[in-house]
């Protein structure tokens, strides 16, 4: 089918992508194609070696621990003193980044009533905002930067469902998540998934103000059991 082009003022681009013409609006267009040297990744049951694999196949030059809690009981190799003496023999810089930009937050205003973590309050926690602007400066000094948590899936994680998308929703920078050596998916991609489809970033109508916002996959919290007393 033939597109006219004159149907469209200046403020939208028509392009081909997967044998199929579509139509963006000329400023989500840039922002999502804009540059960005941040990625993530999960360490989960991989061997040091392999996930060295993984950061060297990126050419990632700073590693950023965010676990909450540095420790893993399946993978002991990778509990804080471990990885921190593991990179001091690699080319990467490891640093933790847990305590500001974790998964869990020792902050009760960060549940909802279910006991989910709401993403979206923990977006506004101060300490939260200063640690995702550091990557906003490793981002803007073009740095490598590889943020790490213990979950393989980066769709099942913070990285992507809270860090990943404020950085695209507030700041316009696409995080990448490191599938396997040479092998990355785009956060745009995770969103559509977890909306199913709802969210589509190469919408006529898409809006990155629109990007919903998530919270944690099972719930950390419970309400305490009520007792019931009789006189």
């Amino acid at each position: 089918k033939k597109i006219n082009l004159q149907e469209f003022s200046n403020d939208y681009i028509v392009y081909m992508r997967n044998n199929h013409y579509l139509c963006v609006r000329m400023s989500n267009y840039i922002k999502s194609n804009m540059l960005s040297t941040l990625y993530s990744i999960g360490h989960g049951h991989k061997t040091a070696e392999e996930l060295i694999k993984e950061l060297h196949s990126f050419s990632i030059q700073f590693l950023i621990d965010v676990r909450s809690s540095p420790f893993s009981k399946w993978a002991p190799h990778f509990n804080r003193g471990a990885i921190e003496q593991l990179f001091k023999n690699t080319d990467i810089r490891y640093y933790y980044m847990g305590d500001c930009i974790g998964g869990r937050p020792l902050n009760d205003d960060c549940y909802d009533e279910n006991g989910f973590f709401d993403y979206q309050k923990m977006a506004e926690v101060p300490t939260f905002k200063k640690g995702l602007q550091r990557l906003i400066d490793a981002n803007t000094g073009g740095f490598k930067v590889a943020i790490m948590c213990s979950e393989s899936d980066p769709s099942q994680c913070h990285r992507s469902k809270l860090i990943g998308r404020e950085l695209l929703s507030e700041h316009s920078i696409e995080m990448h998540h490191i599938i396997a050596p040479h092998k990355i998916k785009s956060e745009a991609d995770i969103i559509t998934e977890l909306t199913n489809g709802a969210w589509d970033p190469h919408s006529l109508f898409f809006d990155n103000d629109k990007i919903p916002y998530f919270k944690s996959r099972k719930a950390y919290k419970s309400e305490p059991e009520v007792v019931e007393e009789y006189d």
